[in-house]
């Protein structure tokens, strides 16, 4: 994020966020001459009068995604299972962005409550432009001669049903030329012993976006799918010294000698969700520092 002076405004004891001059500033910057016409092109993003929802944001990619598009001038849903304390402090963070936020309790596992999310939302802003499926929970270090049935239902009740049932009433409620974004999982690129159940849940939704964007893409509707690496600071690595053997085997795959952060993912969450994409559609874009497994 741009911690530029100039971009916040004084505000009683504190500071809000300026987006009108962070964008003009990127305005500014990335103004650019079509030598052809010789008419200035100007690239920004700014998600201003756009409403965007994100499952499973009350903290990691979520929190961090539903921030970035906040600090674009969108407003935001947040969503969040059973962590109200936590979701309560992202709203309280971007209502000093000076957006519109709500919070929207709802178990992404259960169909009848994806489609209260989305009902509550539009009640709330009266449309929907993007959506972020997020939600999810992992499983590691979990041979397949071990995991169990209940294991398996629950990561595949959240990973895989929720996230098709979420893109569905994203279909059916995201605006013409809206966004559905899918966060997968770069072990849907690179099997990772130990990962079977997860793995396995990330990948069904990677099929469901090819399908989707044909079949709404006549809309001016994208639907892509961000592929991360494993994050720092966030999911099974949120606390240090967590899962240090797998974190090695992680760290010696890629040749830029780190993990992934939230902001590397929330970056090209904010390209999908930004005009620069509006011919994007259908992809899956990894974001793994050249790791290769």
């Amino acid at each position: 994020m741009d911690l530029c002076p100039k971009h916040w405004l004084k505000w009683g004891n504190g500071l809000i966020w300026n987006q009108e001059s962070r964008v003009r500033n990127r305005d500014k910057k990335h103004k650019r001459i079509n030598k052809s016409t010789n008419h200035p092109i100007r690239i920004m993003n700014s998600l201003k009068n756009k409403v965007a929802l994100i499952t499973g944001s009350a903290r990691g990619l979520g929190k961090a995604i539903a921030e970035r598009y906040a600090a674009l001038g969108a407003d935001i849903v947040i969503n969040y299972s059973r962590d109200k304390a936590s979701a309560d402090e992202v709203v309280s963070s971007i209502n000093a962005m000076g957006v519109k936020v709500i919070a929207i309790q709802a178990d992404i596992s259960k169909v009848a409550e994806i489609e209260r999310l989305f009902a509550e939302a539009k009640a709330a802003f009266g449309k929907i432009d993007i959506v972020v499926a997020n939600a999810g929970i992992e499983l590691v270090e979990t041979p397949v001669v071990d995991f169990t049935e209940e294991q398996f239902d629950r990561v595949f009740s959240i990973n895989t049903k929720g996230t098709y049932f979420t893109m569905q009433q994203a279909a059916k409620n995201v605006e013409d030329g809206g966004r559905i974004i899918y966060i997968a999982s770069s072990t849907t690129s690179f099997p990772v012993p130990g990962m079977a159940v997860y793995g396995g849940s990330k990948t069904t939704p990677r099929y469901l976006v090819d399908i989707l964007s044909k079949e709404i893409g006549h809309k001016g509707i994208t639907v892509n799918s961000i592929i991360p690496f494993a994050v720092d600071h966030s999911g099974i690595f949120a606390e240090a010294g967590s899962y240090p053997e797998l974190r090695k085997q992680l760290l010696d795959s890629c040749p830029m000698g780190r993990l992934a952060e939230v902001e590397d993912v929330a970056d090209v969450a904010e390209f999908f969700a930004s005009s620069l994409s509006s011919f994007v559609n259908g992809q899956h874009l990894l974001v793994n520092g050249g790791a290769t497994n």
